[in-house]
Order: C-alpha cells, then structure tokens, then sequence
C-alpha cells in the first residue's frame, strides 16, 4: 500500500502554539514536522517577546528593591543597572529555554526542520531550508503558529540607530537618558514601567482616554498613578504624524502640534502576523488588514485541513493562551469534534507592579444592570505584604449582590499574575461553587498574599452587612 502523505502534520512555527500542537499531535500516535524559521526554536515568545521582557522586568524589580531597602542600603551603595547589563541576564533565560525546548522535540523524536515553509498546495509545502536547498513535504493536515511581529509605519525608518520596535529593543547597546515610548498597550506600559526602574526619563504617548482601557477603571487608575510616581510623562489622547531623525536625537510630531524630543524612539503600537511569504494565495486563504487569519471555534481555517493558532490568528496573542489554542487545533486536526475553544483567558500584564485579572469590570457589570457588590484588601494591611515589603497594590472582588457568585477578580501589586489563579479556581466551580463564602470558610497560611482573599471577602460581606 502506496502511503499518501509524508506525515500526518506539519506544523509552521516553533512558538507556544505551534510546540503544543506538535506535542500533542505525536502523544496520540501522528507523525509530526515542525517547521521553524528561525535558527533556534522558541518563537517570538523565548527570543523576543514574553520571556526576554520578563526576565528584564524582574533583574529591575530586584535593583529597586534593593535600593528601597533601607538594611541593605546600610550595607551597599545604590545599584544601578544599565540596559546592556540587563540584557545579559534576559539572554541566559533564553538559552535555557531553547535548550530545555529543543530536547521536547529529540525526547518525542519530532523531526524539526529549520527553514522557510511556502504552500504548494493544501497538503503540500515547499521548504527552503538553512543549507539554502529546498524540501518538498505532504501531510495529511497543517497547523499555522507562525507568530506576529511588530507592526512598522511605512514613513518610519526603522534602520536609523535611535528606532526601535519591542524586537529590537533586545539589541539596544546603550542606555539613554530619556525614551520616547509611543503606543500604550501592554507591550508599551511593560517597557515604560522597566525604563522610568532603571533611572530613565520616559514619555508614554498614548491614543486612547485612558491605559488599557480593557482593564477595571480602578486598576487602570493605579497604573497610571503608579507609572506617573515613578516619573514617566503619560500623554493621552495623542497621535504621531511625523518621525525626525539625526544623529543627535528623535522627534516625535504629533497631530496636536507638540514636538516630543528624547535620544531613542520605541515603537509598540500593534502586531502583524507573519503570513506573508507563506504562499497563502496558492490555497485561496485570505488574511485581514494585519495578516491575521480567521478560525472557526475548532482553529480551522477557511481549507478544511488547514488549521491555525497563537497570535497569528490575533486575540487575545498571549503566550498562555497559545499554547491551549496549539492544543485544540492538533486536537481537532486528527478528527476531535469537541475541543476547548480558548476565550476565558486571565489578564497577565507585567508592569511594576503586575496587573492581573479574570472575569467582568465594574463597568461591564454596570452596564449590564447585573447588581454587584465589591470587596477590597489593600496589600498595605496584609503581613506579608509589610514583611515583604511589597506594599503598593490591592486585590479586588466583584460579587453577585444575592446569591455571592464571583464575577470578576482585579488584582495590582507583586505576584499579582500569581495571585489571580486562586479566585480563577474557585469561579470555575459549578454547581453553586463559586460563591464569595469559599474564602470566608477556608483557613489560609498566614502571613500569605494568598490571605488578601479572605480580605477582600470579609470587606464585601461587610458591605452587605453579613
């Protein structure tokens, strides 16, 4: 018998989505390709993104506790960072990490291919491979996890030394005194919350009314309170028109007429999937505007046997959120009918402090005439917290009125990201699981952040007078 593909999968981009996928498609039995352009694996997420960001996020956290610890002030003068020393440590992570995923792929015995993948036809790739020869594979069914990259305005010019966007950034060998950070979203508030650490001027120019308007007012507020006490100038409602370079500084134009002047731009106003170059006209796959691609609640695509996952197919691009959407697209690419379809996603926003949170706002409730009551603990009163010294932050519960449901969960301050999986538990909880009494009747360890649940819980009540 004449065997009619090469492999049962083949999958483009070494990512979160892109290695779940690959992982789960051979823990059931399918042969498996994956296709990597780059020269190492990881994706975005180890080389430029998530785990870069975050491993300079901490080494500042850690200068900045040092230097407001008043024992270890009496023993040390202050420590200051510059950003190429931060970088070496952000490098070390990434290292790891590309060795411990490699050995993913030698451990399932997952043939990868490093290489650009071009579609030939819809079970049919052609890959131009890093020896510069061509390789030509078939499978039975495709995932696309080929990731995004920033998104780059026509009229900047990128190449100049003073520009950067949030992949370049993880090349910047000087330090500058003052950054122009334009686009406030995550990306943006992340960079603007690690530079002001590290003793730099930042303007923060956003085009919105607020900071990331998705979040609860209250926890939006305390970010911008937070980032402004820290010495970053927030410009809301602001809008570039022109970039002016020269070997001395950069100029911000905006449309309101004001000229921004600082040594370096970063620009972080959105992503861009990377579907060009796949060849995606030769199966009639179309993208949007920002080279993403539409899925159906199974992460199939338009071509029955084509799939696609993680943040070339756009919201919410989160590393955590691809690696269950790699997950269901393999699931459903071998024949699964049911499979989870990732829309219940925590917000994880790794500012100094974090940011994280689950379920509805204040607004959204309100809006919705749904009757809520909240309940706060601020980590200033926890023992932890003091001892800890991790003292600016609160965590916030929104709770049904009558029958004690959990709504939604806002937490600002350390370990925040942390923090937030506590409450996600206990609101996935049926059958009358999920309810604000859960964190009166449990004892927890004390002194825990863990203990602001309880807290937070006892306040709400309180407001009900119960």
């Amino acid at each position: 018998m004449v065997k009619k593909f090469d492999y049962d999968m083949v999958v483009l981009g070494s990512g979160p989505a892109g290695e779940s996928a690959a992982l789960n498609a051979v823990k059931h039995g399918r042969s498996v390709v994956v296709i990597e352009a780059q020269g190492t694996v990881g994706g975005a997420c180890t080389h430029q993104g998530t785990l870069p960001s975050k491993a300079l996020r901490h080494m500042v956290r850690q200068a900045i506790r040092f230097n407001q610890t008043p024992i270890f002030r009496d023993i040390g003068d202050a420590r200051t960072l510059t950003y190429p020393r931060l970088l070496s440590h952000a490098n070390e992570v990434i290292s790891r990490q590309v060795d411990m995923r490699s050995r993913f792929y030698h451990r399932n015995q997952i043939r990868l291919i490093h290489g650009a993948g071009h579609f030939v036809d819809a079970h049919t790739i052609s890959v131009r491979c890093a020896d510069g020869l061509d390789e030509v594979i078939t499978a039975e069914s495709v995932v696309i996890a080929t990731g995004s990259r920033p998104y780059q305005p026509a009229n900047i010019d990128f190449s100049h030394p003073r520009v950067y966007d949030s992949d370049s950034i993880l090349k910047m060998n000087n330090t500058p005194n003052k950054i122009i950070v334009y686009g406030a979203g995550v990306i943006g508030c992340e960079y603007a919350s690690i530079f002001s650490g590290i003793g730099m001027k930042v303007e923060l120019v956003n085009s919105r009314d607020r900071l990331l308007e998705f979040l609860d007012d209250e926890i939006s507020d305390a970010l911008s309170y937070k980032l402004r006490n820290t010495g970053v100038m927030i410009r809301h409602r602001e809008v570039y028109e022109s970039v002016e370079l020269s070997d001395k500084e950069v100029v911000l134009h905006l449309e309101s007429g004001k000229r921004l002047h600082a040594d370096a731009l970063l620009w972080c106003n959105g992503r861009s999937g990377n579907t060009d170059g796949l060849g995606l006209e030769e199966i009639g796959l179309q993208t949007d505007h920002r080279g993403q691609l539409v899925v159906n609640e199974h992460y199939q695509t338009a071509v029955a046997n084509i799939f696609a996952a993680g943040d070339v197919i756009g919201w919410p691009s989160l590393a955590s959120a691809a690696y269950d959407q790699g997950r269901s697209a393999a699931a459903s690419a071998r024949g699964k009918e049911h499979c989870r379809f990732v829309d219940d996603v925590p917000t994880g926003i790794y500012t100094l402090p974090e940011i994280s949170s689950v379920g509805q706002t204040e607004r959204e409730l309100t809006e919705a005439k749904i009757p809520y009551e909240v309940g706060r603990a601020f980590f200033k009163d926890t023992a932890r917290g003091q001892i800890s010294g991790e003292t600016v932050g609160m965590l916030k519960l929104l709770f049904h009125i009558d029958t004690l449901e959990i709504l939604g969960i806002h937490c600002f301050g350390a370990e925040a990201a942390e923090i937030i999986h506590i409450g996600q538990a206990i609101m996935k909880q049926q059958n009358g699981g999920n309810t604000l009494r859960y964190f009166v009747e449990t004892t927890f360890n004390y002194p825990t952040m863990a203990e602001a649940y309880r807290i937070a819980a006892l306040n709400g009540l309180n407001r009900l007078g119960k």
